[in-house]
């Protein structure tokens, strides 16, 4: 998976647990459980949705590295 791609499955995930997403307003760096306001069920929602699309493990120590579109892109760049 590209980035690109990661991107794409990150934002379609988000999509589907805050069916409202405005990603307009969202940049590459900003904190999107602060943005979308994703409570804690909604960001696991997130986590597990994410590692069955993607075919890889994220465990609770790889949770920081969802905070960002960026750096969750990266992540399931890195992991797939």
């Amino acid at each position: 998976m590209n980035h690109d791609e990661a991107l794409t499955l990150l934002r379609d995930t988000l999509t589907e647990i805050v069916p409202d997403a405005d990603f307009a307003g969202i940049g590459p760096d900003m904190n999107v459980r602060e943005a979308l306001e994703l409570d804690s069920l909604d960001f696991l929602t997130l986590v597990e949705r994410l590692s069955e699309r993607a075919g890889c493990r994220i465990d609770e120590d790889d949770y920081p590295r969802l905070a960002t579109l960026s750096d969750g892109a990266a992540l399931l760049t890195e992991r797939t």
